[in-house]
């Protein structure tokens, strides 16, 4: 199971508000930016991570997870599927407490990692889809 919809909901009301976005750039045209302004609709803070490290929508960028000088509750990974499961380890690694990889991200490996470290994960998901569900 790539998440149950127990922990999508954890995830989306329970965890914690601030969110990595990994690979998301001022480009209005990638999923990432849709997807971060609709979790901001729902009162998340976004935090854009990219290599460009560029403000999206109001909010400063970091180029790595590495980089950012504050807590992260939840590490939402628009990355494809062979850069998924290093961005899943560093998500470990700055204490995370879930990782969420999007529609079309897919890595078992990467899945049972998070979990066996703690984390909640949900993999080849949207929370774009699922939090208007939550209402």
């Amino acid at each position: 199971m790539h998440g149950d919809a127990a922990t999508i909901r954890r995830i989306l009301t329970e965890l914690g508000d601030t969110w990595a976005v990994v690979g998301l750039s001022s480009n209005r045209n990638r999923a990432a930016y849709g997807v971060a302004a609709v979790l901001q609709r729902f009162g998340k803070r976004i935090v854009p991570v990219h290599p460009k490290a560029e403000t999206v929508h109001g909010e400063p960028g970091h180029a790595r997870l590495a980089d950012i000088p504050f807590p992260v509750d939840v590490v939402d990974v628009f990355v494809n599927g062979e850069l998924a499961g290093p961005v899943a380890d560093e998500a470990v690694a700055v204490g995370a407490r879930a990782v969420w990889f999007q529609l079309g991200v897919v890595d078992d490996a990467a899945f049972a990692r998070a979990r066996a470290a703690g984390l909640y994960m949900v993999m080849d998901r949207c929370p774009a889809v699922e939090i208007p569900r939550l209402r």
